[in-house]
Protein backbone atom coordinates (compact mmCIF):
# COMPACT_ATOMS: atom_id res chain seq x y z
CA UNK A 1 0.00 0.00 0.00
CA UNK A 2 2.82 2.48 0.93
CA UNK A 3 4.89 1.76 -2.02
CA UNK A 4 1.83 1.71 -4.49
CA UNK A 5 1.69 5.70 -2.51
CA UNK A 6 5.32 6.47 -2.95
CA UNK A 7 5.31 5.53 -6.53
CA UNK A 8 3.06 8.48 -7.62
CA UNK A 9 5.16 10.63 -5.76
CA UNK A 10 7.16 13.60 -7.95
CA UNK A 11 9.73 13.43 -5.43
CA UNK A 12 12.42 11.06 -5.82
CA UNK A 13 12.81 8.17 -3.12
CA UNK A 14 15.06 5.44 -2.57
CA UNK A 15 15.41 2.91 0.21
CA UNK A 16 18.92 1.73 1.10
CA UNK A 17 19.84 -1.91 3.09
CA UNK A 18 22.23 -1.44 5.79
CA UNK A 19 24.87 -2.14 3.31
CA UNK A 20 23.47 0.89 1.14
CA UNK A 21 22.78 -1.99 -1.31
CA UNK A 22 19.33 -0.51 -3.20
CA UNK A 23 16.11 -2.25 -1.97
CA UNK A 24 13.58 0.16 -3.84
CA UNK A 25 13.19 3.79 -5.92
CA UNK A 26 10.40 5.01 -7.12
CA UNK A 27 9.22 6.14 -10.68
CA UNK A 28 10.00 10.11 -10.09
CA UNK A 29 13.68 8.09 -9.09
CA UNK A 30 14.01 6.49 -11.85
CA UNK A 31 13.38 9.38 -14.08
CA UNK A 32 16.18 11.93 -11.94
CA UNK A 33 18.80 8.96 -12.06
CA UNK A 34 18.17 7.72 -15.70
CA UNK A 35 18.19 4.21 -14.66
CA UNK A 36 15.63 1.05 -14.55
CA UNK A 37 14.95 -0.17 -10.62
CA UNK A 38 14.60 -3.85 -12.40
CA UNK A 39 18.24 -3.91 -13.28
CA UNK A 40 19.54 -2.12 -10.13
CA UNK A 41 17.41 -3.90 -7.42
CA UNK A 42 19.75 -5.50 -4.85
CA UNK A 43 22.90 -3.52 -6.07
CA UNK A 44 25.20 -1.18 -4.36
CA UNK A 45 24.07 2.82 -4.02
CA UNK A 46 26.82 3.24 -6.90
CA UNK A 47 25.22 1.81 -9.58
CA UNK A 48 22.70 4.66 -9.18
CA UNK A 49 24.97 7.76 -8.25
CA UNK A 50 27.96 8.61 -7.22
CA UNK A 51 28.71 10.93 -4.44
CA UNK A 52 32.28 11.55 -2.35
CA UNK A 53 33.37 9.08 0.21
CA UNK A 54 32.28 11.09 3.03
CA UNK A 55 29.00 11.05 1.60
CA UNK A 56 28.70 7.62 1.57
CA UNK A 57 30.73 7.34 5.28
CA UNK A 58 27.52 9.91 6.59
CA UNK A 59 24.83 7.43 5.17
CA UNK A 60 26.81 4.65 7.22
CA UNK A 61 26.64 6.84 10.19
CA UNK A 62 23.09 7.24 9.96
CA UNK A 63 22.68 3.82 9.94
CA UNK A 64 24.12 3.45 13.19
CA UNK A 65 22.82 6.21 15.00
CA UNK A 66 19.51 6.43 13.94
CA UNK A 67 19.67 9.81 13.23
CA UNK A 68 18.20 11.78 10.15
CA UNK A 69 20.23 14.34 8.13
CA UNK A 70 19.82 16.57 5.52
CA UNK A 71 22.08 17.77 2.75
CA UNK A 72 22.11 21.07 0.42
CA UNK A 73 23.51 21.43 -2.74
CA UNK A 74 25.12 18.13 -3.44
CA UNK A 75 26.88 17.42 -6.49
CA UNK A 76 25.82 13.52 -7.29
CA UNK A 77 27.02 12.21 -10.69
CA UNK A 78 24.90 9.14 -12.21
CA UNK A 79 26.40 6.44 -13.90
CA UNK A 80 25.39 8.09 -17.61
CA UNK A 81 28.66 10.69 -16.55
CA UNK A 82 25.84 13.37 -15.87
CA UNK A 83 26.39 15.69 -12.88
CA UNK A 84 23.28 16.70 -10.98
CA UNK A 85 22.44 19.25 -7.99
CA UNK A 86 20.42 18.30 -5.52
CA UNK A 87 19.40 18.20 -2.14
CA UNK A 88 18.43 15.07 0.02
CA UNK A 89 16.88 13.60 3.31
CA UNK A 90 18.36 11.23 5.22
CA UNK A 91 15.61 8.76 7.60
CA UNK A 92 16.71 6.33 8.83
CA UNK A 93 13.78 3.17 8.93
CA UNK A 94 13.94 1.46 12.09
CA UNK A 95 13.49 -2.49 12.15
CA UNK A 96 11.43 -4.23 15.31
CA UNK A 97 14.37 -5.14 17.12
CA UNK A 98 14.23 -1.02 17.12
CA UNK A 99 17.77 -1.27 14.99
CA UNK A 100 18.00 0.84 11.57
CA UNK A 101 16.79 -1.68 9.19
CA UNK A 102 16.98 0.72 5.97
CA UNK A 103 17.62 4.26 4.67
CA UNK A 104 14.88 5.99 2.53
CA UNK A 105 16.57 8.90 0.96
CA UNK A 106 14.49 11.53 -0.77
CA UNK A 107 16.09 13.62 -3.59
CA UNK A 108 15.13 17.10 -4.52
CA UNK A 109 16.87 18.62 -7.71
CA UNK A 110 18.38 21.99 -7.50
CA UNK A 111 19.13 22.07 -11.19
CA UNK A 112 15.90 22.95 -12.26
CA UNK A 113 14.79 25.33 -9.65
CA UNK A 114 17.96 27.11 -10.20
CA UNK A 115 17.37 26.78 -14.37
CA UNK A 116 13.35 28.19 -13.70
CA UNK A 117 15.02 31.32 -11.27
CA UNK A 118 17.34 32.10 -14.35
CA UNK A 119 14.67 31.96 -16.74
CA UNK A 120 12.62 34.32 -14.85
CA UNK A 121 15.13 36.61 -14.46
CA UNK A 122 15.85 36.60 -18.00
CA UNK A 123 12.13 36.72 -19.12
CA UNK A 124 11.72 39.95 -16.60
CA UNK A 125 14.96 41.52 -17.77
CA UNK A 126 13.99 41.41 -21.18
CA UNK A 127 10.44 42.47 -20.55
CA UNK A 128 11.48 45.42 -19.04
CA UNK A 129 14.36 46.52 -21.99
CA UNK A 130 11.24 46.48 -24.23
CA UNK A 131 8.98 48.73 -22.19
CA UNK A 132 12.10 51.33 -22.06
CA UNK A 133 12.90 50.77 -25.77
CA UNK A 134 9.17 51.69 -26.31
CA UNK A 135 9.34 54.19 -24.48
CA UNK A 136 12.43 55.62 -25.85
CA UNK A 137 11.09 54.97 -29.12
CA UNK A 138 8.32 56.91 -28.51
CA UNK A 139 10.51 60.09 -27.11
CA UNK A 140 12.92 59.67 -30.09
CA UNK A 141 10.11 59.35 -33.49
CA UNK A 142 8.04 62.01 -32.01
CA UNK A 143 10.62 64.89 -32.12
CA UNK A 144 12.46 63.41 -35.72
CA UNK A 145 9.40 63.37 -37.25
CA UNK A 146 9.20 66.91 -36.80
CA UNK A 147 12.82 67.56 -37.92
CA UNK A 148 12.44 65.69 -40.80
CA UNK A 149 9.63 67.61 -42.08
CA UNK A 150 11.16 71.02 -41.37
CA UNK A 151 14.19 69.91 -43.35
CA UNK A 152 11.83 68.79 -46.24
CA UNK A 153 10.21 72.80 -46.08
CA UNK A 154 13.30 74.33 -45.46
CA UNK A 155 14.52 72.44 -49.11
CA UNK A 156 11.49 74.08 -51.02
CA UNK A 157 12.39 77.54 -50.06
CA UNK A 158 16.41 77.58 -51.17
CA UNK A 159 16.81 77.91 -54.88
CA UNK A 160 20.63 77.01 -53.44
CA UNK A 161 21.57 73.46 -54.61
CA UNK A 162 24.23 73.68 -52.22
CA UNK A 163 22.06 74.37 -49.41
CA UNK A 164 19.40 71.73 -50.44
CA UNK A 165 22.65 68.94 -49.76
CA UNK A 166 22.49 70.05 -46.51
CA UNK A 167 18.48 69.51 -46.04
CA UNK A 168 18.85 66.49 -47.58
CA UNK A 169 21.43 65.09 -45.03
CA UNK A 170 19.34 65.84 -42.01
CA UNK A 171 16.35 64.02 -43.71
CA UNK A 172 18.40 61.14 -44.60
CA UNK A 173 20.03 60.55 -41.06
CA UNK A 174 16.42 60.98 -39.60
CA UNK A 175 15.69 58.22 -41.69
CA UNK A 176 18.60 56.13 -40.39
CA UNK A 177 17.86 56.85 -36.93
CA UNK A 178 14.22 56.02 -37.56
CA UNK A 179 15.22 52.80 -39.26
CA UNK A 180 17.42 52.18 -36.01
CA UNK A 181 14.47 52.45 -33.51
CA UNK A 182 12.43 50.42 -35.57
CA UNK A 183 15.07 47.35 -35.48
CA UNK A 184 14.89 48.20 -31.74
CA UNK A 185 11.50 47.38 -31.48
CA UNK A 186 11.45 44.15 -32.93
CA UNK A 187 9.76 42.62 -35.96
CA UNK A 188 6.61 44.70 -36.60
CA UNK A 189 4.57 41.98 -38.44
CA UNK A 190 1.92 40.11 -36.60
CA UNK A 191 3.37 36.64 -36.56
CA UNK A 192 1.96 34.12 -39.56
CA UNK A 193 1.45 30.85 -37.05
CA UNK A 194 1.11 27.79 -38.81
CA UNK A 195 2.45 24.19 -38.22
CA UNK A 196 5.73 23.62 -39.24
CA UNK A 197 8.71 21.32 -39.13
CA UNK A 198 11.65 22.69 -37.20
CA UNK A 199 14.10 21.06 -39.43
CA UNK A 200 12.84 22.81 -42.21
CA UNK A 201 13.60 26.48 -40.72
CA UNK A 202 17.16 24.75 -39.46
CA UNK A 203 17.91 23.60 -43.07
CA UNK A 204 16.91 27.12 -44.31
CA UNK A 205 19.36 28.56 -41.91
CA UNK A 206 22.44 26.18 -42.26
CA UNK A 207 21.84 27.06 -46.37
CA UNK A 208 22.45 30.78 -46.03
CA UNK A 209 25.19 29.93 -43.03
CA UNK A 210 27.08 27.81 -46.02
CA UNK A 211 27.44 31.14 -48.33
CA UNK A 212 28.25 33.54 -45.84
CA UNK A 213 31.10 31.29 -44.33
CA UNK A 214 32.18 30.56 -47.62
CA UNK A 215 32.98 27.00 -46.42
CA UNK A 216 35.05 27.72 -43.47
CA UNK A 217 32.91 26.43 -41.00
CA UNK A 218 31.71 22.65 -40.80
CA UNK A 219 27.93 22.43 -39.97
CA UNK A 220 27.11 19.09 -37.87
CA UNK A 221 23.71 17.98 -38.14
CA UNK A 222 22.34 15.82 -34.76
CA UNK A 223 18.52 15.83 -35.59
CA UNK A 224 15.88 13.80 -33.95
CA UNK A 225 13.66 13.26 -37.16
CA UNK A 226 10.63 12.15 -34.30
CA UNK A 227 9.74 15.52 -32.87
CA UNK A 228 6.17 17.02 -34.04
CA UNK A 229 5.35 20.04 -36.22
CA UNK A 230 5.38 23.38 -33.98
CA UNK A 231 3.27 25.87 -34.14
CA UNK A 232 5.15 29.13 -35.58
CA UNK A 233 6.04 31.88 -38.07
CA UNK A 234 8.41 30.13 -40.27
CA UNK A 235 10.30 33.41 -41.20
CA UNK A 236 10.47 35.48 -37.90
CA UNK A 237 12.11 31.85 -36.73
CA UNK A 238 14.76 31.67 -39.51
CA UNK A 239 15.33 34.81 -38.74
CA UNK A 240 15.34 34.30 -35.05
CA UNK A 241 17.57 30.98 -35.33
CA UNK A 242 19.63 32.68 -38.28
CA UNK A 243 20.89 35.47 -36.11
CA UNK A 244 21.99 33.31 -33.13
CA UNK A 245 23.94 31.44 -35.93
CA UNK A 246 25.45 34.00 -37.32
CA UNK A 247 26.81 35.26 -34.10
CA UNK A 248 28.39 31.25 -33.61
CA UNK A 249 30.10 31.93 -37.16
CA UNK A 250 31.48 35.46 -36.98
CA UNK A 251 32.87 34.47 -33.33
CA UNK A 252 34.69 31.70 -35.39
CA UNK A 253 35.60 33.31 -38.61
CA UNK A 254 37.04 35.79 -36.62
CA UNK A 255 39.04 33.10 -34.17
CA UNK A 256 42.89 32.79 -35.89
CA UNK A 257 44.14 30.33 -34.07
CA UNK A 258 41.08 27.50 -34.72
CA UNK A 259 42.14 25.60 -37.47
CA UNK A 260 38.63 23.29 -36.94
CA UNK A 261 35.73 25.55 -36.71
CA UNK A 262 32.40 24.46 -36.19
CA UNK A 263 28.57 24.36 -35.02
CA UNK A 264 26.59 21.49 -33.83
CA UNK A 265 23.14 22.13 -34.47
CA UNK A 266 20.89 19.26 -32.46
CA UNK A 267 17.41 19.08 -31.71
CA UNK A 268 14.86 16.80 -29.41
CA UNK A 269 12.03 16.57 -27.49
CA UNK A 270 11.98 17.17 -23.52
CA UNK A 271 8.73 15.66 -21.35
CA UNK A 272 7.02 18.06 -18.51
CA UNK A 273 9.65 20.86 -18.93
CA UNK A 274 9.07 24.08 -17.33
CA UNK A 275 9.68 27.66 -19.14
CA UNK A 276 9.60 30.08 -16.32
CA UNK A 277 6.86 29.49 -14.44
CA UNK A 278 5.06 27.21 -16.72
CA UNK A 279 5.34 23.88 -17.11
CA UNK A 280 4.46 22.33 -20.77
CA UNK A 281 4.00 18.50 -21.94
CA UNK A 282 6.35 18.90 -24.24
CA UNK A 283 9.45 21.26 -25.96
CA UNK A 284 11.72 21.16 -28.76
CA UNK A 285 15.08 22.01 -27.75
CA UNK A 286 17.22 24.05 -30.75
CA UNK A 287 20.90 23.45 -29.48
CA UNK A 288 23.66 25.47 -31.45
CA UNK A 289 27.15 24.87 -30.07
CA UNK A 290 30.21 26.13 -31.29
CA UNK A 291 33.83 25.58 -30.54
CA UNK A 292 34.69 29.19 -30.58
CA UNK A 293 36.50 31.45 -28.07
CA UNK A 294 33.21 31.89 -25.42
CA UNK A 295 31.57 35.16 -24.65
CA UNK A 296 33.02 37.40 -22.68
CA UNK A 297 31.82 36.74 -18.82
CA UNK A 298 31.25 40.86 -18.32
CA UNK A 299 28.78 40.61 -21.15
CA UNK A 300 26.82 37.23 -20.08
CA UNK A 301 23.90 38.81 -18.05
CA UNK A 302 23.31 41.25 -20.50
CA UNK A 303 24.22 39.31 -23.52
CA UNK A 304 20.14 39.84 -24.96
CA UNK A 305 19.55 43.79 -24.32
CA UNK A 306 19.73 45.49 -27.16
CA UNK A 307 22.88 47.50 -28.29
CA UNK A 308 24.98 44.70 -26.61
CA UNK A 309 27.95 43.29 -28.29
CA UNK A 310 30.93 41.49 -27.86
CA UNK A 311 32.35 42.39 -31.07
CA UNK A 312 33.51 45.88 -32.14
CA UNK A 313 31.27 45.74 -35.71
CA UNK A 314 28.36 44.22 -33.94
CA UNK A 315 25.12 46.37 -33.53
CA UNK A 316 23.97 44.12 -30.57
CA UNK A 317 20.54 44.18 -31.85
CA UNK A 318 20.66 40.25 -33.66
CA UNK A 319 20.14 38.29 -30.08
CA UNK A 320 17.51 40.82 -28.74
CA UNK A 321 15.18 40.29 -31.89
CA UNK A 322 15.88 36.62 -31.66
CA UNK A 323 14.62 36.35 -27.71
CA UNK A 324 11.43 38.73 -28.70
CA UNK A 325 10.67 36.54 -31.83
CA UNK A 326 10.92 33.08 -29.40
CA UNK A 327 8.86 34.77 -26.49
CA UNK A 328 6.04 35.48 -29.13
CA UNK A 329 6.35 31.52 -29.40
CA UNK A 330 6.28 30.84 -25.55
CA UNK A 331 9.51 30.23 -25.67
CA UNK A 332 12.87 31.37 -24.18
CA UNK A 333 16.67 31.07 -25.32
CA UNK A 334 19.07 29.96 -22.86
CA UNK A 335 23.44 30.19 -23.32
CA UNK A 336 25.87 28.76 -21.47
CA UNK A 337 29.45 29.65 -22.47
CA UNK A 338 32.92 28.72 -21.67
CA UNK A 339 36.17 28.55 -24.37
CA UNK A 340 35.52 26.63 -27.14
CA UNK A 341 32.07 25.56 -26.44
CA UNK A 342 29.34 28.71 -26.49
CA UNK A 343 25.73 26.84 -26.11
CA UNK A 344 22.49 28.31 -27.05
CA UNK A 345 19.51 26.23 -26.18
CA UNK A 346 16.00 27.94 -28.23
CA UNK A 347 13.70 25.92 -26.20
CA UNK A 348 9.66 26.24 -27.62
CA UNK A 349 6.80 24.66 -26.67
CA UNK A 350 5.16 22.12 -29.01
CA UNK A 351 1.64 23.02 -28.44
CA UNK A 352 -1.64 23.39 -30.41
CA UNK A 353 -1.97 27.15 -30.28
CA UNK A 354 0.11 30.35 -29.89
CA UNK A 355 -0.47 33.31 -27.92
CA UNK A 356 1.58 36.41 -28.99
Amino acid sequence: MYSLLIDHLSTAVLQLNRELCIEYLNPSAEMMLEVSRRRIYGQDLASAFNEDDASRSALLAAIESGHAFTKREAEITLTTGKTLLCDYNVTPVMGALNNTDSLLIELHPRDRMKRISQEDELIANHQTSKELIRGLAHEIKNPLGGIRGAAQLISRVFDDEGLKDYTQVIIEESDRLRDLVDRLLGPRQLPQYQALNIHRVIERVNQLISVESEGQITLVRDYDPSIPDIIGDESQLIQSVLNVMRNAMQALINQTDNDHKQITISTRTLRQFTIGAKRHRLVCRLSIVDNGPGIPENIMKTLFYPMVSGRPDGTGLGLSIAQSVIHQHNGIIECNSQPERTEFNILIPIETSVTG
